[in-house]
Formats: C-alpha cells, structure tokens, sequence
C-alpha cells in the first residue's frame, strides 16, 4: 500500500475518531467510546508504518494534523451545527497552505 493510501486512511480513522469523540458524551456512550478508542489506535497504527518508510516525522504529522483539522471541522458544522468565524476559516486555510509549503521544501519538490 502508497504512503499517501496509508496517510490518507489514518486521516479518515483520526476523523473518524474525533467525531465519535464528541458522539461519546465524554466516553458515556460504550459502543461510540470503543469507536474512539479503535480507530484512534488503527490511526496510530498505520502513522507508525508510514514513518516506516522514511517520511519525515514533522512532514507526516503536518499532513495528518491539519487535513484532520480541516474536515473535523467542517464535519462539526455539518453534523453538529457548529460555527466558525471567518478568521478560524481564515486559520484553517493558512495552516493547510504552511502544510504544502513545508512538505515541497522538504526535498524541493513533493516527495510522499
């Protein structure tokens, strides 16, 4: 399996994640709580295999972090009516532009 199969699959299970979080009712909920708790682990899990493969751990995590940011956040409006203000949506947006920014000058060019 590609590194960025793997990335993008422990980005969907840390989303995943997350969302059951917040459906856990502070882990009152038993099968949302075991949601949390299995597809935080399998995210962790294939993280670990992508270090594997010599992706650097700051590039890897970059990535993970703010693409899980991202759709969590916009899952939680979706989902949980949550509001965001423009300079949050602002913030997301710069964080996901350092993000490329830091992973093309890592090597000078894409390099998962």
């Amino acid at each position: 399996m590609g590194t960025w199969t793997l990335l993008t699959a422990a980005i969907a299970l840390e989303v995943v994640g997350t969302v059951f979080l917040r459906i856990s009712d502070g882990f009152t909920k038993l099968v949302p709580s075991a949601i949390v708790i299995v597809a935080y682990s399998a995210s962790f899990v294939l993280l670990s295999w992508i270090l594997r493969t010599g992706v650097p751990i700051g590039i890897v995590y970059a990535i993970w972090s703010a693409f899980g940011v991202t759709i969590v956040t916009l899952l939680g409006m979706a989902l949980f009516d949550d509001k965001i203000s423009w300079v949050s949506g602002l913030g997301i947006v710069i964080v996901i532009l350092g993000v490329v920014l830091v992973e093309l000058g890592s090597t000078g060019e894409a390099s998962l």
